[in-house]
């Protein structure tokens, strides 16, 4: 590279930080070591930085384009949405309403649904909507799902060891008798989850859950657990909720409920809805969405600006074209496949301990013993330094995987397999230079840093 481009690259960093608070628009940005990394161009299953470097990626945005950047028909019909029309802000447009129907269709959960921007948005209005129609105060979560940037889920996601178990929130500022009235559960404890009904049942307005936790790899979930959660909120009056934000349409065009059989009484949608367009939705029971204000009178106050944007709903509707009309699945599944076995064959080959898991197109590699972790508590044994050097070297290789401490890797429908390839080859280096520095000393010359908080943009 050219020192001409290297100055380019941290002239416009520098130039970002003057203007935006450590020049990026969302915390998990902001990487120690990569501060100057600008995004010029993606495509594909690639991005370009300011210096023209090329990088195979496996991050994909926190998992929103499954089809592949820039996927050119999603691209289309955007195009072609906007030249008939734009914001108008009242009434609704024909892609909203085939979204809706399409939404419908395919979640079984879906009776009705609205439309958001974002994943958070969904879920703040699930919670709300759940506890005006309960009238109860208390909701659960569990420790390691994200639900959104709001108050009422914002605390246990990647959490230190001495505070599984008692109240962490991901920051400052939100005030204490809005966290007394969230109770966190670990995730796949049937025990506790009957305990906790058996004493709070009839306060409890809703439960939220990842039905896979993604944002803290991929914790895989137990069918009878899921099963206990449908049994007890359907017992207890309580309103169940599936944060499908991330395994909605990457995993299934129905979402993990599809797979595993277990309707909720609400669900939200995200990331890949649109391929990577700013989109979120909640829908579910007919009886419980009806209550909001969308239907004038009704009591639970549902708005926003850009919700429905047609040329966002239009990237919607092509990308569940192309889901339900070509093998993206089938793609994506095999790639992940083979990412994951091929994965677990260089570490045992190597005699490293490690766990790679994931589903789909989903992967993650912990380092760490023992069998596949099935709770938040069971990740604790991961080697932070590992596993962040070991993506720090893959980065160098012109592999990205996020080093940040246990972020899930995805495939899009662009990956290949000598993509795959590709990413095996620079693994079997990145695993030996990580382990030979003892993840401490790494390839790039940046230092690990520990744990950290999902996406603000669930």
């Amino acid at each position: 590279m050219s020192s001409t481009r290297l100055r380019s690259a941290a002239e416009l960093a520098a130039r970002a930080r003057a203007a935006m608070p450590g020049g990026v628009s969302s915390g998990q940005r902001s990487i120690p070591g990569l501060e100057d990394l600008v995004i010029s161009r993606t495509d594909g299953a690639r991005f370009w930085d300011a210096d023209g470097r090329e990088y195979v990626d496996f991050h994909a945005a926190f998992g929103p384009p499954l089809l592949g950047h820039n996927d050119p028909d999603v691209t289309l019909a955007v195009i072609s949405a906007l030249t008939r029309t734009d914001l108008a802000g009242v009434g609704v447009t024909p892609e909203e309403i085939e979204l809706g129907e399409r939404l419908i269709e395919l979640v079984p959960s879906f009776q009705r649904c609205l439309l958001t921007s974002t994943g958070s948005e969904a879920t703040f209005h699930a919670l709300r909507l759940s506890r005006a129609v309960t009238g109860r105060r208390l909701v659960v979560k569990f420790q390691g799902c994200y639900h959104g940037w709001h108050d009422a889920v914002s605390l246990n996601v990647i959490s230190a060891p001495e505070m599984i178990g008692r109240r962490d929130p991901i920051s400052t500022g939100i005030l204490s008798e809005v966290l007394d009235a969230t109770l966190v559960l670990p995730f796949n404890d049937i025990a506790v989850l009957r305990r906790t009904f058996a004493d709070h049942g009839p306060q409890i307005a809703a439960v939220i859950v990842e039905p896979v936790p993604h944002n803290v790899g991929a914790l895989l979930p137990d069918q009878e657990f899921l099963q206990a959660l449908r049994e007890e909120t359907t017992r207890a009056g309580t309103i169940l909720v599936f944060d499908e934000v991330i395994t909605g349409f990457r995993h299934h065009l129905g979402g993990w409920q599809a797979i595993s059989g277990v309707t909720p009484d609400l669900t939200t949608l995200g990331k890949a809805i649109a391929n990577g367009y700013p989109l979120g939705a909640i829908g579910g029971r007919a009886d419980l969405m009806d209550e909001f204000s969308t239907i004038p009178g009704r009591p639970v106050f549902f708005a926003g600006t850009y919700n429905g944007h047609p040329g966002i709903a239009a990237a919607a509707n092509a990308t569940l074209t192309k889901l339900q009309t070509e093998p993206v699945h089938e793609h994506v599944f095999t790639l992940g496949g083979r990412i994951r076995d091929g994965l677990s064959a260089l570490f045992a080959g190597k005699g490293v301990p490690a766990q790679v898991t994931g589903y789909g197109s989903v992967f993650v590699a912990y380092f760490m013993t023992g069998p596949r972790p099935r709770t938040y508590a069971d990740l604790l044994a991961n080697d932070v330094g590992r596993f962040i050097g070991y993506r720090r070297n893959l980065i160098a290789d012109g592999l990205f995987e996020l080093p940040l401490n246990l972020k899930r890797s995805h495939v899009s429908y662009r990956h290949t397999d000598q993509d795959v390839d590709r990413l095996l080859e620079a693994a079997d280096r990145a695993i030996d230079a990580t382990v030979l520095d003892g993840g401490a000393t790494l390839t790039t010359g940046v230092s690990t840093m520990g744990s950290a908080h999902e996406e603000p943009a669930c």
